[in-house]
């Protein structure tokens, strides 16, 4: 029998669905209210359409899932729920700056940090619009 132990879940190293939950919620809080990213009139209009407890148990729901919990996340994809925003590179900081400060605020060790941010990196190219940069003539 082999006596090493089987490394414990992201999941589980959050501190499972209620210490998941709590950040979330407190991230949400955040990111609905940010000037920056309600100077985009179309993310505003989400912002103010959207129940913000659907939304916040949507987020909990995905990233209990990715994370490796027992969750399902039953909403829509990155993409399909992101499309239409016309969200830029720069609103993508400002909202990883945002998720950076909640998890400092909740003290969430710096290796589960860096697995977090490469989740939600991997979903970037579905939420980003990439313009082009113009070129000086």
């Amino acid at each position: 029998m082999s006596t090493e132990s089987k490394k414990p879940s992201l999941y589980e190293r959050l501190g499972g669905i209620y210490a998941i939950a709590a950040v979330v919620d407190t991230f949400i809080d955040r990111i609905m209210v940010d000037p920056t990213l309600n100077a985009n009139p179309l993310v505003d209009e989400a912002h103010h359409r959207v129940s913000k407890a659907g939304f916040k148990y949507l987020v909990t729901e995905m990233v209990g899932q990715v994370t490796g919990g027992p969750q399902r996340y039953t909403g829509r994809s990155m993409l399909e729920s992101h499309a239409h925003l016309n969200i830029s590179a720069a609103e993508w900081e400002v909202f990883a700056a945002h998720f950076k400060a909640v998890l400092e605020q909740y003290n969430v060790p710096a290796a589960e940090q860096q697995e977090l941010f490469a989740i939600v990196g991997s979903t970037r190219p579905d939420i980003v619009v990439e313009r082009p940069v113009a070129k000086a003539s």
